[in-house]
């Protein structure tokens, strides 16, 4: 029996005053797999995860999260899903511990502590649990934000820009984060300015120019839509890098008025994701 995908998406479209931004996007997402969104700045990209986690309606197309449609069960979906934005969303007065205890409170699950012990002791935050989260380092307090996210197990988890302002270190500990999530069978759509992070953590990668999906595929995929270069005779695989470039040009190419570049409309901060963070 084929399992159903956890997320499906099927014509959507979006528009802002009458200012195109989703111009019929379709994807499917696979139970347990980890799926990046790639896109330049104003492609779309948080605007279409607005629309998947019920904040924000679409004009046409249908979308799916765990088997309940967004706009027919929107109740069902948030129950089943978590929402991490660009920068962590934690309570810095309250310790690491009572950051969690208080979700968990709000949620209004039994044993709040022991719930919260246990993500402290997941995310390795089981020393820190007692600190103030405002003293914790960027990747601390990314994980915290995680894991007060993954209170309730939500099968499905939608990561916007999560290691953006993220020192190096900081960011591997939140790949680390990431990939245990989808070995534990949650998953995961992920947005991100980082090309390298796309190739780490995905199993799929689409890539959205202009409101629509232009390519979707694993990373050796998108790999083989460029011929492999070679230099003296030694045979050079393209990056994902070369491949986003060649699909949609590069910032010189881009209309000055993308349809998301207006703030009042659109609210997408998306930074340009071919720029890489310096290693």
């Amino acid at each position: 029996m084929i399992a159903q995908p956890a997320i499906r998406v099927r014509g959507v479209e979006k528009s802002f005053t009458g200012t195109p931004v989703l111009r019929g996007v379709d994807f499917d997402v696979e139970p347990g797999s980890i799926f990046a969104l790639l896109g330049s700045n104003g492609a779309g990209k948080t605007t279409l995860v607005r629309i998947l986690s019920t904040l924000l309606r679409a004009d046409a197309g249908t979308a799916v999260v765990d088997g309940f449609d967004v706009a027919v069960a929107p109740a069902d979906v948030r129950a089943s899903i978590s929402l991490t934005g660009q920068f962590a969303a934690v309570d810095e007065v309250l310790t690491g511990r009572e950051n969690l205890v208080l979700v968990a409170r709000l949620r209004h699950l039994a044993d709040p502590g022991a719930i919260a012990d246990g993500l402290l002791d997941r995310f390795a935050l089981t020393d820190a649990a007692h600190r103030r989260a405002g003293a914790y380092s960027g990747g601390m307090r990314r994980r915290l934000d995680i894991a007060m996210s993954l209170i309730g197990d939500p099968p499905v988890v939608f990561l916007d820009e999560p290691t953006t302002g993220l020192d190096p270190q900081a960011r591997i500990e939140v790949w680390n984060t990431i990939t245990d999530l989808a070995r534990g069978g949650t998953t995961v759509l992920l947005t991100t300015q980082y090309l390298d992070e796309a190739e780490q953590l995905a199993d799929r990668i689409a890539i959205l120019h202009r409101g629509t999906i232009i390519q979707n595929g694993t990373l050796a995929e998108l790999k083989r839509l460029l011929p492999p270069a070679e230099v003296e005779y030694i045979e050079k695989q393209p990056s994902l890098e070369d491949v986003f470039l060649a699909l949609v040009g590069d910032a010189a190419d881009r209309p000055d008025d993308s349809p998301a570049d207006h703030p009042a409309d659109r609210p997408d901060g998306d930074a340009d994701p071919t720029r890489k963070e310096p290693r």
